[in-house]
């Protein structure tokens, strides 16, 4: 039965598979009919158009961009310029300078740089707010910085130590103070006596200044015309304040050594600029002593002269410092404020008590410490006024004088006053000072020297 089943499908199967064939060889023999021909091209339907209120408004799409994005063919982009801020003009500037001449005023200086009347005016005002214009001296000079037509924008005076009164022209005028930071250095020298103090350390090129502050300080002790007779030796140590290579200021002496053969005198002034200084005889404390003027100059001495005001010859009962006005006042001494007022040609005056019958006087005072009144106990280097030119002066100076039972003595050479002053007791921290300062110069000395020979070869 099985079998009979097989053999019928191979019988169907067979005729199946002859009329597929002779169909496809009737199909290649005759035309594809037109129906189908389309078979495999489609082409869409048209899309009818939409009506109107379904319409996209594609303003209101571009006025949107932040919710639909709009792509922008390259050749539709259009590129803003970037704005570049360029520098503004500066007017062109010129600078003009120069020293201040004797007798010259700063609005004479001004106005032969071309600056208008009302420019000097301000520009004086400015400097005037940091700098006593009165004090106005040659070797000062003046630096403008102008515009083409005369506009000042900067205007520098130099003065004193290497200081800056600068007025800076903006919305407003501006006026600082430029101060240079100087190098301290230390110097030392070495020197012998064959005539005279002054023209030994100006032979060694040492400030000849020195002779001046040697002869306050060891006079009444030592008597520089007599008690040298040549041979003796001196050595100096001394700080300078450079800026490159300018000094700025006047050298400041911190220890001598004069050996005049029977005695060593030695003398050591503290770094705390207090301007107490300690006197040494022989490796002793003999006294303190403090300057009355730091850094001024000696302008007149003790004695006979001409007077500067009225012309006639008469007696000179002290010794003048020429300092700029303002500068410190120092008592030379401890002892008691006896006196603080104006005496006649004097002008202000303070007088300082030094025991019973020694009495100190400093004159022509511009101004007397706040709180200073007589019956004050004060020591050596405290300050009790300020350099003027009150009563009969020429400028500013401190008149100096040691009267001795009420009468005028030599400042550089009396005894009474250094009796005054005598150091009591061994000060041990004095000693220390002093074998520090012995240290300090033979190191200084040496370094000296090997620069010189250095510098000669």
């Amino acid at each position: 039965m099985k079998l009979r089943y097989l053999a019928a499908g191979l019988v169907l199967a067979g005729g199946a598979s002859s009329a597929a064939i002779v169909l496809s060889n009737a199909m290649a023999r005759e035309a594809v009919p037109v129906a189908l021909t389309g078979i495999g091209r489609w082409e869409p339907d048209t899309v009818a158009p939409l009506p109107f209120d379904d319409m996209v408004d594609m303003a209101s799409i571009v006025s949107r961009s932040d919710e639909i994005p709009i792509l922008v063919t390259p050749a539709a982009l259009s590129i803003a310029p970037i704005p570049i801020a360029l520098p503004a003009l500066q007017p062109s500037l010129t600078t003009w300078s120069r020293e201040i001449a004797t007798g010259e005023t700063l609005d004479a200086v001004l106005a032969e740089a071309g600056l208008s009347a009302t420019d000097r005016a301000e520009i004086a005002l400015a400097l005037g707010v940091e700098f006593d214009l009165r004090r106005l001296r040659p070797g000062h000079s003046l630096i403008v910085v102008a515009t083409a037509d005369g506009s000042p924008q900067r205007v520098s005076l130099d003065v004193d130590d290497g200081v800056q009164i600068e007025a800076i022209f903006g919305e407003r005028v501006a006026t600082r103070v430029v101060t240079p930071a100087p190098d301290v250095v230390i110097l030392a020298g070495e020197t012998v006596i064959d005539s005279s103090i002054f023209a030994a350390l100006e032979d060694a090129r040492m400030p000849a200044r020195f002779a001046v502050d040697l002869a306050q300080m060891l006079g009444g002790t030592v008597d520089f015309r007599r008690d040298l007779s040549g041979g003796e030796t001196l050595k100096v140590m001394w700080r300078e304040a450079q800026v490159g290579d300018a000094v700025i200021g006047g050298p400041d002496m911190t220890f001598a050594a004069l050996d005049l053969g029977d005695a060593v005198f030695e003398i050591v002034w503290p770094e705390d600029g207090s301007g107490r200084a300690v006197i040494y005889r022989d490796g002793a404390v003999m006294r303190t002593f403090a300057q009355p003027v730091e850094g001024a100059r000696l302008s007149s001495v003790y004695g006979q002269r001409k007077h500067p005001v009225f012309g006639n010859t008469r007696m000179h009962t002290g010794i003048d410092f020429a300092a700029a006005r303002g500068t410190p006042v120092q008592a030379t001494a401890p002892g008691r404020i006896s006196f603080i007022g104006t005496r006649g040609g004097y002008g202000r005056t303070v007088e300082i008590a030094h025991g019973s019958d020694t009495m100190t006087r400093y004159a022509h005072l511009s101004a007397v410490p706040e709180g200073l009144s007589i019956g004050d106990r004060v020591t050596a280097g405290d300050v009790i006024g300020n350099v003027g030119a009150t009563g009969t002066a020429t400028g500013p100076n401190l008149h100096y004088e040691v009267r001795v039972n009420g009468r005028p003595t030599d400042p550089l050479s009396d005894d009474r006053l250094n009796e005054a002053l005598e150091a009591k007791g061994d000060d041990a921290a004095n000693l220390v000072q002093l074998a520090s300062a012995r240290s300090g110069l033979e190191r200084s000395l040496a370094s000296a020297h090997v620069t010189e020979t250095n510098g000669r070869l």
